[in-house]
């Protein structure tokens, strides 16, 4: 399902406009995110990269809702964001689903709460993103039932049976295995290229952020900071083959030298983490 508006365009167009978040602590400030501007275009995916500490998850937190802005403005088509809201949902990566409801229970949980849709309409939209995730089989089993892999399935379908007008997703595949994470790019693809959602994912994989994404926009170090914007137009519905192709490793390549620079002037500063990210970058680049 895909919010409409009375001209016939799809919701979900959000733009931040010079964000900036700062955090007081201990007498001293420190800036997360300094000026940021960017646009999530509607019905696109989008994703955000960027060095590590780079204020990612902060600027999820604020679209969301769930933190208030230093400085700045973030706007929902048109209108500025001012706290949580249902038009916007977030899927972390830790997962979040009730243990003693079943698969189905949990999926169904914030429709019903909302009473705005008959609980058959709801059971039929369940059913369906559930058989879309591989999970028809699971219904009734409870979440300390699944594995990581199904739980994150479920959190997935249980986030779009809301309908939100911009779905966020903050590094959701983090911390599963080779495997299971490659399936898990696969389900989501498949549910965003049969239903042109607008989708803002946070992740720190270069690879995972190309297979997905029509524009990548890349933060610089802390505080975090718009450094480039690339448009991907590796075609769609895509696949793993793509990942061989010429033009995948030029956008690869494009991505990891702007990262790469980013890295390298953290490491100048002394910033945490920054010698690691140097490393990985390297490695990646003599790969690619």
């Amino acid at each position: 399902m895909i919010h409409h508006g009375s001209d016939g365009q799809a919701y979900g167009e959000t733009e931040l406009r010079a964000v900036t978040k700062a955090y007081d602590a201990d007498m001293a400030t420190t800036l997360a995110v300094e000026s940021c501007s960017f646009r999530v275009e509607r019905g696109r995916f989008t994703v955000l990269i960027g060095p590590s500490g780079c204020g990612k998850t902060t600027l999820i937190n604020l679209i969301a809702g769930y933190e208030s802005l230093t400085s700045g403005e973030i706007l929902l088509d048109g209108e500025p964001v001012t706290g949580p809201g249902r038009d916007r949902l977030v899927v972390f990566q830790e997962t979040a689903l009730f243990p003693w409801m079943t698969t189905l229970e949990n999926v169904m949980y914030g429709p019903l709460v909302q009473r705005e849709r008959s609980k058959e309409d709801i059971h039929r939209e369940a059913v369906e993103l559930l058989e879309i995730v591989g999970l028809q089989e699971f219904h009734d089993r409870y979440p300390m039932q699944l594995s990581g892999g199904m739980q994150r399935r479920a959190e997935l379908a249980r986030a779009l049976v809301n309908d939100p007008k911009v779905l966020l997703m903050d590094e959701p595949f983090r911390g599963l295995d080779a495997m299971t994470r490659e399936l898990m790019q696969e389900y989501l693809l498949r549910l965003f290229e049969g239903s042109n959602r607008t989708i803002l994912f946070v992740t720190s994989e270069i690879d995972e952020a190309i297979f997905f994404a029509d524009r990548i926009i890349i933060l610089g170090a802390s505080p975090g900071s718009t450094k480039a914007v690339i448009e991907n137009d590796l075609p769609r519905p895509r696949n793993f083959d793509m990942l061989t192709s010429a033009r995948y490793a030029e956008l690869k390549e494009e991505a990891l030298s702007i990262l790469y620079k980013e890295a390298m002037g953290a490491f100048a500063t002394g910033a945490q983490d920054a010698a690691d990210m140097v490393e990985a970058y390297e490695r990646q680049r003599r790969l690619s």
